[in-house]
């Protein structure tokens, strides 16, 4: 089993934005993140420590300008914690290991797959296709990925 954590080295690599969302919990700008319109088949990783956090057959268009998804790959490298920000109470997410900020969770996803809408900063997160899986050091995932 893999074993991931905060990575200082990435951090002190990543862009501006990939900084002030991952750790400073900021936001990036709606419809403007790399992965909102990617429809290719693989997972999304933490930026800064690699733990794999969303399956692309979980990714699904909400309409809300970020990413979404309706489930975790692997719930126990997810954290939720209570935001109350912006004058709202709201449920953040953050990757247990790399403990960057990843976005939002909501109770207004699709219905048949859960109900949950786990909005996040494209950001905080990197794309590992299905054809690297394995060589990336994934491939205990790709069950949970579409065929291509």
């Amino acid at each position: 089993m893999a074993k991931y954590e905060k990575n200082m080295d990435v951090v002190a690599t990543l862009t501006p934005e990939q900084y002030h969302v991952t750790q400073e919990n900021g936001t990036e700008r709606p419809w403007t993140g790399p992965y909102l319109d990617n429809k290719e088949p693989g997972i999304y990783v933490d930026i800064v420590s690699g733990e794999p956090l969303f399956a692309s057959s979980d990714k699904y268009e909400s309409g809300c300008g970020w990413p979404s998804f309706t489930k975790p790959i692997e719930p126990a490298h997810m954290v939720e914690l209570t935001d109350t920000t912006l004058g709202m109470v709201r449920t953040e997410v953050r990757s247990s290991h790399g403990d960057s900020h990843l976005g939002h969770v909501f109770p207004d996803g699709p219905q048949d797959r859960g109900g949950l809408r786990y909005c996040i900063n494209g950001a905080s997160l990197r794309f590992v296709h299905r054809d690297d899986m394995e060589a990336e050091g994934y491939g205990d995932y790709i069950n949970q990925v579409e065929d291509i």
